[in-house]
């Protein structure tokens, strides 16, 4: 928790004024006794009853009195409470979602998205639970706890001496079963996360499933989860539920002690009535304040647990080799010479290696390539050869494990992350749009386009008929565009990208569920919007990328060839296979 109270800086006159208050409210509180101590003894016990009677209204209108000053101040308390504990956590989740959005795709995979949506919404709710009640309850408890003991000494030392053994006992039980339960707590969340884990893949692949028929199995393993989490929360249930009884039991012998003690001392005229039943009042506060007590530790026990896995996210941090400027010093001289180099050149791939994780197969294996400016590059292989990787590693999505990318002569290592996505435009294969307009969608990839600009890139990638009939740029776009079918999609987010019209687009076999004549007259318009920049398009079809500059051949992430369409024909075995399975009439008329 400590490593959180940095979000807390801007609300330190609620965290003073809250507690605050509710000190003068317990307070106020623990005069109650002594006033009804005061009616018992000088009012109902008064020999004169019209004097009695006066007095016993006098102290009514007392209690009166201290029970709306302890409802003003209660609620004001609750009001900076409430205000430090939701603007607490407004920070702290806006904080996360930021660093979230720093991570690179390696620390996504490390991590994990269910995690990270678990620590975004129940852990931090959880959290601004547990700071609202500390700010009300933390120190108004033991106040009235202790507060009470003191008062019982004013009126007799040798009764209260049993508030000075029950409250040692008592606050052994709370906080040793505050102890054992922050641990079990934390399992619980992670038991959570591997449920909510199960929930995504089933509600995202749910087509699939069914296509599979394999909702049964599914189903049981949902269960099986839900089980798992159910017996780690009876379990620290059952330990957090011995809170409530053991404190009754605690509590109501002290109070018996009270009775028997002080019914001697009343006999023997050390003690009044009154004074024996503001004892057992004080003993009464006592138990509830406890009861109280014991369920806020059971909250902050949670709270603990959440505010250490939302810190522990907060602390994540992508591999020292993506973040800007961390080149090794031992390479900086073999880097420092590459920055002379041909000024046309603007991406360039040496000895480029990848492999997932650090370590295992590698994904790439030497893979070396130069781009220059306005050319258009394709890149084709068989199925897990290796392309939408190698554009994620050229885009610094992911960071080489051996070799180097160099972006205008320089390792792209040493710029800044927004920098690089200013620079690369992408289209990813999955087609991702968000809830909104067609306009909202479009500025993503330039905030103040204009719409000339968009009309001008939706045109581009032949869909402005499509947006027309559906209302035009205000049309609307449900949540992962499921009102526009997956060719429309693809399309959208191809015009989402030429929006940005950044120095260097990828496609990533993004024109997949489109037809021929579509796909060739979208490879037309972003040729003729391009000019003098590049384009790298990567795509199963060879008909998309033979006109292309330069082709880079991927087998099993090894680069089989880079060179022209027509070069490949006659030295790449593998670009010919994929060609001629294509265009089986041109294998006839070569052979």
């Amino acid at each position: 928790m400590k490593r959180l109270l940095v979000y807390f800086k801007n609300f330190k006159k609620e965290a003073v004024l809250a507690p605050g208050f509710k000190l003068v409210e317990a307070v106020l509180e623990l005069f109650v006794p002594i006033v009804m101590a005061g009616i018992i003894d000088n009012g109902i016990g008064n020999p004169d009853p019209e004097s009695g009677k006066r007095y016993i209204l006098l102290m009514g209108g007392v209690l009166v009195l201290l029970g709306l000053l302890g409802l003003a101040f209660s609620v004001t308390a609750q009001f900076f409470a409430a205000r430090a504990a939701v603007g607490f956590s407004a920070k702290l989740r806006s904080a996360l979602f930021k660093h979230i959005q720093s991570f690179d795709y390696a620390t996504l995979d490390k991590v994990g998205t269910s995690t990270l949506l678990t620590r975004m919404t129940s852990d931090i709710n959880q959290v601004q639970s547990g700071v609202n009640m500390s700010l009300r309850l933390f120190l108004r408890s033991p106040i009235i706890v202790f507060g009470a003991m003191i008062m019982a000494f004013t009126i007799d030392f040798k009764a209260a001496l049993i508030f000075a053994i029950v409250i040692p006992v008592l606050s052994l039980v709370v906080f040793g079963i505050m102890i054992i339960t922050k641990p079990m707590y934390k399992k619980v969340q992670d038991k959570l996360d591997r449920v909510l884990k199960t929930t995504r893949e089933n509600l995202t692949g749910v087509r699939v499933l069914r296509a599979f028929n394999r909702q049964g199995k599914e189903t049981d393993k949902f269960n099986e989860l839900t089980k798992e989490l159910m017996g780690a929360q009876v379990n620290v249930g059952k330990i957090s539920s011995y809170l409530n009884p053991m404190t009754l039991v605690i509590v109501n012998l002290g109070i018996a002690l009270i009775l028997y003690v002080g019914a001697g001392r009343v006999d023997s005229g050390i003690l009044l009535k009154g004074e024996v039943v503001a004892l057992i009042n004080y003993m009464s506060q006592i138990l509830v304040e406890l009861v109280k007590l014991a369920n806020l530790i059971v909250n902050i026990s949670k709270s603990l647990a959440s505010a250490e896995r939302v810190a522990d996210a907060l602390e994540v941090t992508p591999d020292d080799w993506q973040i800007a400027g961390s080149v090794p010093e031992n390479e900086s001289k073999r880097i420092s010479k590459t920055n002379e180099q041909d000024t046309e050149i603007v991406l360039e791939a040496r000895h480029l290696s990848f492999s997932y994780g650090g370590g295992g197969d590698e994904a790439l294996t030497d893979i070396n390539m130069v781009i220059k400016k306005g050319e258009t590059i394709g890149i084709i292989g068989g199925t897990g050869s290796g392309k939408s990787t190698l554009v994620n590693v050229l885009s610094n999505f992911y960071a080489a494990t051996g070799g180097e990318v160099l972006l205008k002569g320089k390792d792209i290592r040493e710029y800044d992350q927004n920098k690089i996505r200013e620079i690369f435009g992408i289209v990813p294969q999955k087609a991702v749009l968000f809830k909104g307009t067609v306009e909202s969608n479009l500025r993503f990839g330039k905030k103040d386009a204009t719409d000339e600009e968009m009309w001008q890139a939706l045109t581009d990638a032949q869909i402005k008929d499509i947006i027309l009939e559906k209302g035009g740029l205000s049309a609307p776009v449900s949540q992962e565009g499921k009102n526009f079918s997956g060719g429309q999609r693809q399309r959208l987010t191809i015009a989402r990208a030429l929006v940005k019209n950044s120095e260097i687009l990828i496609l990533d076999d993004s024109a997949s569920a489109l037809d021929f004549v579509t796909e060739k007259n979208l490879r037309t318009a972003i040729y003729n919007s391009r000019a003098g920049k590049i384009t790298i398009i990567i795509s199963q079809r060879a008909s998309s990328i033979r006109h292309a500059d330069h082709i880079l051949v991927l087998n099993d992430g090894d680069m089989e060839m880079y060179g022209t369409h027509d070069e490949l024909l006659k030295k790449s075995s593998v670009y010919r296979d994929i060609y001629y399975s294509q265009y089986p009439e041109e294998k006839e008329v070569a052979l």
